[in-house]
């Protein structure tokens, strides 16, 4: 896990980044209204010169300063669409969306090549990576996917107790395309099956049947039929995040700061087996009525 101290220089760096972003806009503002100054007094006197004083009608075609001030006005508008409309598209806030897409499809590419790399190398076996490859078939990279409170809160009631749309976008990043497992009970609280994914359910009840989903009933069978799917997620609820955690070799946890009422729960996850990679903090907001942090734990 992070220390204190550095999760403080985290928080530190990004309220300096907010702090010369403002002072850039700041300034972009500043000349944007010098600007604007200069265009105006321009314009005065352009027209003091031309129709009041008659200057400069024997060497420019007629009205040449309104053609002067039609160019100027372009550039003018030109410096209000940088500084108000494309900082509006393209702001502080896209560019960390934009950074956080190509960290996951980063992330998920070097977990990609790593597997590759160690099934031409074979890694010299030992105890602790039989019992790991036992469980896990290692050109796999099984992933337990979750949002959890401060106490590892999941849920009541087989719903969210919170409601954070970038995390939603973020699980549907990373999920899409992959091949999900859960439980039953998860599986039914869906209105629908998630689009462009494969649904593995586990159950305990033989004769369980649903449309949309594989059924299986154990984790080595749910695993084991994820055939060519490099990286299948593991997405809840609490007892199968339990099984999973034997099996998996990443967990990607939104860690929601807050504590909750719940009645299932996110497994502890040992620091003896498990290494905070990454971690990127986000502040609550209008759309985030609190803030959470996105943690990357690897397998020692």
């Amino acid at each position: 896990m992070f220390s204190k101290t550095k999760k403080t220089k985290k928080i530190d760096t990004e309220q300096r980044e907010q702090f010369e972003y403002a002072q850039a806009r700041i300034k972009q503002k500043k000349k944007l209204m010098r600007h604007f100054i200069v265009f105006l007094v321009g314009c005065i006197f352009l027209v003091i010169i031309n129709p009041i004083l008659g200057y400069g009608d024997d060497f420019f075609i007629k009205n040449w300063f309104v053609w002067a001030i039609l160019i100027w006005a372009f550039i003018f508008l030109i410096h209000v669409f940088n500084v108000f409309i494309m900082n509006t598209f393209m702001s502080k806030e896209w560019e960390h969306k934009q950074l956080s897409k190509l960290k996951a499809k980063q992330e998920k590419r070097i977990m990609e090549l790593q597997i590759q790399v160690e099934k031409e190398i074979p890694i010299p076996n030992t105890k602790k990576n039989q019992t790991l490859i036992s469980k896990a078939p290692e050109d796999k990279l099984v992933t337990l996917i979750a949002a959890a409170g401060a106490n590892n809160e999941l849920g009541l009631d087989n719903e969210l107790v919170w409601h954070l749309p970038d995390d939603f976008k973020r699980f549907k990043l990373l999920t899409s395309g992959h091949h999900i497992i859960m439980g039953r009970k998860t599986f039914e609280s869906f209105p629908k099956p998630l689009p462009n994914r494969t649904h593995v359910v586990i159950t305990r009840n033989k004769d369980y049947e649903k449309e949309g989903a594989i059924i299986v009933h154990s984790m080595e069978e749910a695993i084991s039929i994820t055939e060519d799917d490099k990286q299948p997620f593991i997405i809840g609820g609490g007892e199968i995040y339990k099984l999973g955690l034997e099996f998996a070799h990443k967990i990607e946890l939104t860690r929601v700061h807050g504590a909750f009422k719940a009645d299932t729960f996110f497994p502890e996850i040992p620091s003896a087996k498990w290494k905070l990679v990454s971690e990127e903090h986000h502040d609550k907001d209008d759309r985030h009525k609190f803030a959470f942090s996105y943690q990357t734990f690897l397998r020692k």
